[in-house]
């Protein structure tokens, strides 16, 4: 009599999954972003939350958590009902984290169902729109003959920006800046605009529009070619600089133990939405590019970055262990 009735709940318990995964969404989705409004991730994770509720017909909301490095929204996410309607939309910090501010007894590479490996942007140099320097060669210079004089800001020492510079650094050189820490992205960029601090190294994302006002001013760009949003800022190469064409990227993910099904089912309706030209054309006016993939491909390369920012965070000159 057990025997027959664990068949019948294993057999129930089939059937829902399978149900669910047909269903879903059956009501609104939140996508949790752990830095707050008006950055590089927010920015994203609103274009997907509009297109997937778009897609799907039900609200998809997002809710910035910011602070501890990324780390607080990383936990609300990770403690969530893992039944598809929390998502997280998490960016490179959560695989610099593991090294610089892990979470005790959390590792995103098990402890995180992968999704989809979103998008990527390009790295920027910015500086104020007063600031005497007008190439990145020429700060290179300045920090070489003055250690520790510039100021860059960041969103903490795990953000994509604190890592950035730090192999901008590395690679020029050794560099000695100064880090100045901010927890919302607002105020920092508000003091770039006005000369508090220095540099900025930001991805494209937030920063197109700025740029082009004039409120901002970029001085570089890695990769083999020049931002096709901002064709007047030139890439590092061009200028004899050292850095490389990795880019910041962007992944989305539910919590650990979230049904396959489900998962597969928000991975085709993302593969759909980021082939859409409508999407692909808003992504690109904010300097994303499109990449996509299965939830394996995202598990591999999560991996992979985890163990690539270890190492250039064992650099002595890093700011931010």
């Amino acid at each position: 009599m057990l025997r027959r009735l664990s068949l019948i709940c294993l057999i129930f318990a089939a059937t829902t999954m399978g149900a669910l995964g047909q269903t879903y969404p059956a009501q609104s989705v939140k996508i949790i972003v752990a830095f707050s409004a008006g950055g590089s991730v927010d920015a994203l994770a609103r274009i997907l939350a509009d297109e997937l509720g778009k897609k799907w017909n039900r609200q998809v909301i997002v809710e910035n958590r910011p602070g501890g490095l990324g780390n607080i929204g990383t936990t609300a996410a990770a403690r969530s009902a893992p039944d598809g309607y929390t998502l997280y939309l998490a960016s490179s910090s959560i695989a610099i984290n593991q090294t610089i501010a892990p979470i005790p007894g959390f590792d995103p590479t098990v402890d995180l169902e992968p999704i989809m490996l979103v998008a990527a942007a390009q790295d920027i140099l910015i500086v104020p729109p007063n600031t005497p320097f007008h190439s990145a060669r020429e700060v290179i210079n300045f920090a070489k003959a003055h250690p520790k004089k510039l100021t860059y800001g960041t969103l903490g020492s795990s953000s994509s920006g604190n890592m950035a510079m730090a192999v901008f650094c590395q690679q020029n050189g050794d560099l000695k800046m100064t880090q100045v820490a901010y927890s919302q992205s607002s105020q920092l960029v508000t003091d770039v605009i006005s000369g508090r601090v220095d540099l900025f190294f930001p991805t494209t994302g937030a920063h197109v529009g700025v740029v082009k006002s004039g409120k901002e001013k970029a001085l570089g760009v890695p990769g083999p070619k020049r931002a096709e949003q901002l064709p007047d800022v030139p890439t590092f190469t061009e200028q004899g600089v050292k850095y490389p064409a990795a880019t910041s990227w962007y992944a989305l993910f539910a919590p650990k133990g979230t049904p396959g099904k489900i998962v597969n089912t928000i991975n085709r309706g993302l593969t759909e939405i980021l082939s859409a030209p409508s999407y692909i054309s808003r992504e690109k006016k904010l300097g994303y590019e499109t990449i996509g993939g299965s939830p394996d491909r995202l598990r591999k390369y999560l991996s992979a970055e985890v163990e690539r920012w270890r190492v250039i965070a064992k650099n002595p000159n890093f700011e931010g262990r």
